[in-house]
C-alpha cells in the first residue's frame, strides 16, 4: 500500500494477490473514486470496471465487487479492488 495526499484526493497504491494484476492505482477524492488504473489482468474487462466504478462511492464499489470470483480461483480482479478500498478505509 501507498498513499500520497494532495489536498482533499488521495492517491493510493495496492498489491493485488491471486490475481493476473500486479498493481492497482486508485485516485479517491471525499470517498468517491475518481480515477483507476491497473496493471496487467484482462485489459477490456478491467476498463469496463474502470467506467463502471468511476465517480462512485467506495462503499458503494465494495458492496458491488465483493466477494466475486474468477473460475477456480478464491478471487478476482474486481474482488481484489474490493480489497483495496477496504484497505484503503482503514487508513
Amino acid at each position: 500500500m501507498c498513499y500520497n495526499l494532495n489536498g482533499d484526493k488521495m492517491n493510493y497504491s495496492y498489491k493485488p494477490s491471486g490475481v493476473c494484476s500486479i498493481k492497482m492505482e486508485f485516485l479517491i477524492e471525499d470517498n468517491i473514486i475518481k480515477d483507476m488504473n491497473v496493471i496487467g489482468g484482462c485489459n477490456g474487462n478491467l476498463k469496463g470496471i474502470k467506467s463502471l466504478i468511476l465517480n462512485q462511492n467506495i462503499d458503494y464499489v465494495i458492496s458491488k465487487l465483493q466477494g466475486i470470483k474468477c473460475n477456480s480461483k478464491s478471487t478476482s480482479c474486481p474482488d481484489q479492488i474490493a480489497q483495496a478500498l477496504i484497505e484503503y478505509k482503514k487508513r
